[in-house]
């Protein structure tokens, strides 16, 4: 990544993970998940969905994905194949965002 524009790329990066992170958690919805680990996902669906769809300031961003890494760390097992392809590529989606925007202060 060029760092010749520092503001643009502190910011840009996260729109296109913010995205596709809250697509991946809205893609578990329809698919048959523990009931144990379906309140962790809904919760972290929240929590990206409210990201997607709201301007927020690279600190909330850095905050919303580390509480999204918990939630997710904290779902366990979802008891489906699928779900868990998209649990893990949302775990690294919002780790790289909280990493991201650490590291753009």
């Amino acid at each position: 990544m060029a760092h010749d524009a520092d503001e643009a790329d502190d910011t840009a990066p996260s729109d296109g993970r913010v995205a596709a992170l809250y697509d991946h958690l809205a893609a578990t919805e329809a698919l048959p998940i523990d009931h144990r680990a379906n309140r962790w996902l809904g919760e972290a669906e929240a929590v990206a969905a409210d990201l997607h769809h709201n301007d927020a300031s690279p600190e909330v961003v850095r905050e919303r994905a580390s509480h999204v890494v918990h939630l997710l760390e904290s779902a366990g097992d979802t008891g489906s194949d699928e779900a868990d392809e998209h649990v893990a590529a949302a775990l690294t989606l919002a780790r790289e965002l909280a990493d991201h925007e650490a590291s753009s202060k």
